[in-house]
């Protein structure tokens, strides 16, 4: 105890002697010419919603505006923002908006969430990144310049030139790449590039882009987190750890080292990494000590910077930059490590992601044509619901489980009220002849969310007691569309009649004991109750829907046999014999092989194709699960489709149907529970085999706009080293993907983002469920084995979702893909209402389109976005649905006719907006950045846009694979 006591003594004596000194480090250098220039960027990543839903969120903002306040010199940047902003006091968000107004706090990417580049569809980024960029403008009234997708599991061309350069990025910044591109590229110093994403835009789409030397993280030695093991910057001399000499060489030494592999006197150091900031004094502390003893040694320039900054800095070099096409799919970070199962993880929030973007595009129109609710129900929540599901843990499937099930709640939710809008909306307009508001009705239209699994109460009721079911069909395309309709229905003698009151053909299918045990099942685990009704039938009927628009049909009871109503005959296959069954009751026939119950041959008499083809299931894990047991068929015929029924195994049961008036298959797949009892992991996979001379070559699309050509075991960028022969082929496919050769092309479009290849020449193959054992050790800590739990019983998830398919001359294919891609994306919406009475409708206006009669858009035009804004505009935007060279007929100019858009309706002032629609085009383009490529080899002609748009002509041209946004006030 004395020993203890004396050398305490001595402690406080030894401190009194110490001369105390505040010290004030100069942290106020910028760009200095001619010197290495180290610019710091301070940055955290913090997940919409990975392990948690917003993690760490508050704790960094709380943290960082304080620690800025503390320096004017420091910087921070972040891109997820809303959510805590809406949480903060007048005096908080006003200090913040000073930050941001002096550039010590920039917003970057801007976008609700930093999205994904392989699962989401290009309309589902541009809707959350303008949520995210119209609400930066709206409370900052700045318009972000970087494009900052750190995390994202590789990076698509969409990206690079949609999503960057049409918004008005001056540069992008990535963290993601291949390792093995990654090496080259160090070694080339071509981390940073100019990237052309797009053939048919080319030079006028291109960014400025960089990869980070290693992902997004500091330099090794430079994570300075309260309990992190980087040595801190010690600079009090009495202190047994002072090294600031040792750090200010650390510095110096990975300064250089990151300078020779980069162009330019400009490097980037990325000063944080996921969750980060939650103490921010300890990051800015270290980082102020840095700058002040980096730059009194002088060997190097350190200096708190941003992206704006640093591209800024890269820009007045006047350097010429190395070019870069296509995109960075697939993703290693090391071997055998590919990220590319990903793909297809969690199938069935992918489907509900794509079911719920084409709902919402469907809904703001809607709301459009009945006028936009001052109070809810909007489609807001369904809207921020969207946007976060585009996050790269979200749609990609690759977040914990209670997480996945907070996207798809938040989903749910604003589904529900945007029904109210949707049901409200169609209620107008079937009661109101004219297009200009309507008073109250008393029409409540029903949907079915659950139709996919053969629920939709609203269709099973009884009609034989003298109700009638109408069924409005909306149309969100600009096109009149003819579809099948099918809805489940209880009483087998019923008629349909259309809009005009004529009776239609309608064919009665049985529904199958599979469908009913799915709907059993997961009706109860959607809605917590058995249904009470079981419905015996499909009911089909033809309907056919102008643009923009909606048809009415009504269904009734007959007290006998309707002349027009076709029960389906039913065939089953015996398994003998050599015999042939041709299914299709229009041009296209599908044979199989009855004694194999296997596919054997497309027949199309229109196009005259005649081609070999074969499909079948097998999966990949520890051995392959491929079989060629026989396939028993039950085949459903009638006159609008033909169905051929195969249970492949008691997990896989499959339908492929084969419409009259369409020149595809349909193919519907149910998989599920994945077995795991032999306690092996699965990835189940269909293919699709043909006799094509594909030569290793395939074509995937980018996000579901433009196609990439993919050469099995090989990159356009290096030598790829192949050590993963099926992962390291594997692609995201959103839209579809095909294969040609010298004379036909095979085509298949997919209703979810999925992952897809062609292993083997003549085959494509889709990859459509994923249940797995163990974690892959990337962090999430949990593996993907997704269950659902019915009266306290779990079972493995199934799935049920759909590809079509289709062979076509060579060249030809490009219009159906197209086409279909959006009668896919954009289904056709139902909402159903009981009607009493003699009169075949009580509606008003049973049709509806709202274009112009005579009008309707262009073959290779899509409107992306009709949706009327808080202030009373108007929102649109149109897209060109093809590239250069795609189609001889419709890669070519197209025009549409804003008055025929818009025909009862005065078009007061149109301006051209960004994509992102948050600055006018003309200021946008008299801003952009224009950069140097290498090589005069790389110089193309102009990319062809459309024109300026005549105020009195009001004509808006489209170039192949050009996307127009306008703000049009009526």
């Amino acid at each position: 105890m004395a020993g203890f006591l004396a050398c305490f003594l001595i402690f406080i004596v030894s401190g009194l002697c110490v001369e105390s000194k505040y010290m004030v480090y100069n942290t106020a250098q910028g760009v200095v010419p001619g010197k290495l220039n180290v610019h710091l960027v301070p940055h955290t990543h913090d997940d919409v919603g990975w392990l948690k839903t917003g993690a760490c969120v508050q704790n960094v903002l709380d943290s960082l505006v304080p620690a800025l306040l503390a320096d004017k010199n420091r910087k921070f940047i972040y891109a997820f923002f809303q959510r805590w902003w809406r949480d903060q006091s007048e005096a908080v968000q006003n200090t913040v908006k000073q930050l941001i107004s002096s550039g010590q706090l920039e917003l970057i990417n801007g976008g609700m969430c930093m999205h994904d580049e392989a699962a989401p569809h290009y309309i589902d980024m541009i809707d959350q990144t303008t949520l995210g960029h119209r609400f930066i403008k709206a409370e900052f009234n700045i318009t972000p310049r970087i494009g900052w997708q750190i995390d994202p599991f590789g990076h698509s061309a969409v990206q690079a030139y949609l999503l960057g350069a049409e918004v008005g990025f001056d540069s992008f910044f990535y963290g993601r790449i291949d390792y093995q591109d990654r090496a080259k590229r160090k070694n080339e110093k071509s981390l940073e590039v100019i990237w052309r994403g797009s053939k048919s835009l080319g030079s006028s789409a291109q960014i400025f882009a960089g990869a980070f030397p290693e992902a997004y993280e500091p330099p090794d030695g430079f994570y300075f987190e309260v309990n992190d093991d980087s040595p801190i910057v010690q600079d009090d001399i009495n202190l047994f750890d002072y090294n600031v000499q040792d750090r200010v060489q650390d510095f110096v030494n990975v300064a250089l080292a990151q300078a020779n592999i980069t162009r330019t006197n400009h490097v980037m150091w990325t000063m944080g990494t996921d969750f980060k900031y939650q103490y921010a004094h300890t990051w800015f502390r270290n980082m102020d000590k840095l700058i002040h003893y980096v730059n009194q040694d002088g060997r190097v320039n350190a200096l708190y910077s941003t992206p704006s900054i640093y591209t800024d800095a890269k820009y007045a070099e006047n350097n010429s930059w190395p070019l870069k096409k296509d995109d960075f799919f697939p993703y290693a970070d090391r071997v055998n490590a590919y990220w590319t199962g990903y793909f297809t993880s969690r199938p069935a929030l992918k489907g509900y992601v794509r079911v719920m973007s084409g709902y919402y595009l469907a809904a703001r129109q809607l709301e459009f044509f009945k006028g936009r609710s001052v109070a809810r129900p909007t489609t807001d929540t369904l809207a921020d619901a969207l946007a976060i599901a585009q996050h790269h843990d979200a749609v990609s499937g690759t977040s914990k489980q209670h997480v996945a099930f907070d996207y798809a709640k938040r989903l749910s939710i604003g589904y529900k009220e945007a029904e109210e809008v949707v049901a409200a909306s169609l209620a107008c307009l079937v009661e109101s002849a004219s297009k200009s508001g309507c008073g109250s009705t008393g029409i409540k239209f029903q949907q079915c969310p659950l139709l996919n699994i053969t629920y939709c109460p609203p269709t099973e009721v009884d009609l034989s007691l003298g109700k009638k079911l109408a069924v409005v069909v909306y149309n969100s395309l600009g096109w009149k569309r003819d579809e099948v309709i099918r809805i489940p229905v209880i009483n087998e003698n019923v008629t349909v009649q259309d809009s005009s009151g004529k009776e239609i053909v309608s064919q009665l299918l049985p529904i199958t004991d599979a469908s009913v045990a799915i709907r059993s099942s997961y009706a109860t685990a959607y809605v917590g109750e058995s249904p009470n009704v079981i419905p015996k039938y499909w009911l089909a009927f033809a309907a056919s829907v102008p643009p923009l628009g909606f048809s009415t049909y009504i269904i009734s009871s007959t007290k006998q046999k309707a002349a027009n109503l076709v029960r389906g005959t039913l065939y089953t296959s015996k398994g003998s014999g050599n015999d042939t069954i041709e299914v299709g009751p229009g041009n296209l026939k599908l044979i199989y092989s009855e004694s194999e119950g296997k596919l054997t041959q497309y027949v199309n008499s229109r196009s005259m194709i005649r081609a070999s083809i074969n499909q079948s299931f097998s999966y990949y894990s520890g051995h392959d699960g491929s079989g060629n047991s026989q396939t028993p068929l039950t085949i459903l015929r009638g006159p609008l489709y033909d169905e051929v029924h195969q249970k492949i195994n008691s997990w896989i049961y499959q339908i492929t149907r084969v419409y009259k008036e369409k020149d595809h298959a349909e193919v519907e797949f149910t998989v599920g529970p994945i077995p795991i009892e032999d306690g092996i992991g699965k990835e189940i996979v269909t293919k699709v085999s043909t006799t094509m001379k594909s030569n290793k070559t395939f074509y995937t699309d980018s996000n579901g706009r433009d196609f990439l050509e993919r050469i099995r075991d090989y990159r356009a960028d290096w030598d790829l080293e192949v050590n993963q022969p099926v992962a390291g082929n594997y692609y995201p496919i959103n839209l579809g993907m095909y294969m040609k050769d010298d004379i036909t092309e095979l085509s298949i479009l997919v209703d979810r983002s999925v992952g897809g290849s062609s292993i083997v020449d003549g085959q494509l193959e889709l990859m459509l469920h994923r249940r797995l054992l163990h974690d892959d050790g990337r962090g999430v800590g949990e593996a993907l084995n997704e269950t659902v739990c019915v009266l306290d019983k779990c079972t493995g998830l199934s799935i049920q979702g759909k590809y079509y398919l289709r062979i076509d001359p060579l060249g030809e294919g490009a219009k159906w893909r197209r086409s279909l891609g959006q009668e896919i994306y954009s289904p056709l919406l139902l909402a159903f209402t009981e009607q009493d009475g003699d009169s075949w409708t009580k509606f008003q206006a049973p049709t509806f389109s709202g274009l112009d009669p005579s009008y309707s858009l262009p073959d290779n035009v899509a409107i992306l976005t009709l949706q009327e804004l808080e202030d009373g505009k108007v929102l649109l935007r149109l897209a060109h649905l093809y590239e250069i060279g795609e189609d001889k007929e419709l890669s070519t100019m197209a025009s549409v006719e804003l008055i025929k858009l818009f025909p009862e309706r005065k078009i007061n002032t149109i301006a051209e907006m960004s994509l992102s629609a948050n600055q006018e085009r003309e200021e946008m383009e008299k801003k952009r950045l224009v950069w140097k490529v290498e090589g005069s080899s790389h110089e193309e002609p102009n990319a062809s846009r459309g024109g300026p748009v005549d105020p009195v002509k009001l004509v808006v041209e489209l170039a192949p694979m050009e996307i127009r946004t306008f703000i049009v006030e009526l």
